[in-house]
């Protein structure tokens, strides 16, 4: 027999509940928050059997005063924004294509004092945020920016290096005053629709162009005008966010909705599963962990996997380094 957890509510029921029960946090981005848009949202959930818990707006002012965004985007502005040169886990497949395209160590260039990241650069060229980004975007790939990996860049800017330059033109998206988001908190069956059908085929790929016929996406695409938008949306704009998995989903309640790891469903049935709180906590930060002697961000480990397999993996991966 399994134990009980608080409320007399029996860990065997708080496990079969996060295998059963799917719910995401969605969001329409601040370029795309029109009646219409709303509208086409709701249709669309409702269609595929979607059931909208909860919706509301987080205004752009609250986002930028309390990070929001910064959490959101995770290392990709962390990098940017709070972590040091030094701190950054370079490895040495890394460090062979700076050395290649700069023409200098990574080893020299930290210890000369020459790689800041996107914040101190600001500082230190005497530029805007804003058009530090817009610099960044400039700089030729191969010769003046080189990528690491997903969400890691480094540009070479006048006579310093500077890591992730192009976060504050992301950032800006959703800091415009008067702006904001229109969120839903969102749950199906699980045993109806699967994780991944829900992102391909309700919300549709990252690219509205790649998007199938019927998503979210693929519409607003095909009827931007009609919905309000001044401007057809793209890859970075691409009108709706919608979590990659349920442990992503959890991740957003609790920054967005400030909602703790132990008062969720999700995060409950972690906590039955043996994942301790500090160790959820950590990992909704994306830190890098090992699974099947590979090394992987937490958020790509679970990227399309439902409740359960989160689940059965979260157990697999407990006691990996961070």
């Amino acid at each position: 027999m399994g134990g009980c957890v608080c409320g007399g509510t029996s860990t065997e029921a708080i496990l079969e509940e996060g295998g059963k029960r799917s719910s995401a946090f969605v969001f329409i981005k601040p370029h795309a928050v029109t009646g219409q848009v709303k509208e086409l949202v709701q249709k669309a959930l409702a269609e595929s059997g979607i059931r909208v818990k909860d919706e509301g707006k987080i205004p752009s002012e609250q986002i930028d005063q309390q990070g929001l965004i910064d959490v959101h985007y995770g290392s990709i502005a962390a990098r940017c924004v709070r972590e040091k040169p030094a701190q950054l886990k370079i490895d040495d497949e890394m460090k062979d294509e700076f050395l290649r395209v700069f023409g200098l160590s990574w080893a020299d260039a930290l210890s000369q004092s020459l790689v800041f990241n996107g914040k101190d650069a600001a500082a230190r060229l005497g530029m805007t945020p804003d058009n530090l980004a817009t610099e960044f975007d400039k700089l030729p790939k191969q010769t003046h920016q080189i990528k690491f990996s997903g969400g890691f860049y480094c540009g070479k800017m006048r006579d310093i290096f500077v890591i992730n330059g192009f976060y504050y033109r992301m950032r800006k998206v959703f800091t415009q005053p008067g702006k904001g988001i229109h969120y839903y908190e969102v749950e199906w069956d699980a045993a109806k629709l699967s994780w991944a059908d829900f992102r391909e085929k309700v919300v549709g790929f990252t690219d509205p162009k790649q998007a199938i016929d019927g998503s979210i996406r693929n519409r607003v695409l095909k009827d931007f005008l009609l919905l309000g938008l001044s401007a057809p949306p793209t890859m970075g704009n691409n009108a709706v966010h919608a979590s990659a998995s349920p442990f992503e989903a959890l991740a957003e309640r609790k920054n967005w909705l400030q909602r703790p790891v132990d008062k969720d469903y999700f995060g409950k049935a972690l906590i039955a599963s043996g994942i301790t709180q500090q160790r959820i906590d950590e990992w909704t930060h994306d830190p890098n962990v090992i699974c099947d002697n590979e090394e992987v961000t937490v958020y790509e480990l679970f990227e399309d996997m439902d409740g359960k397999d989160v689940l059965d993996k979260a157990k697999q991966v407990r006691d990996c380094p961070k």
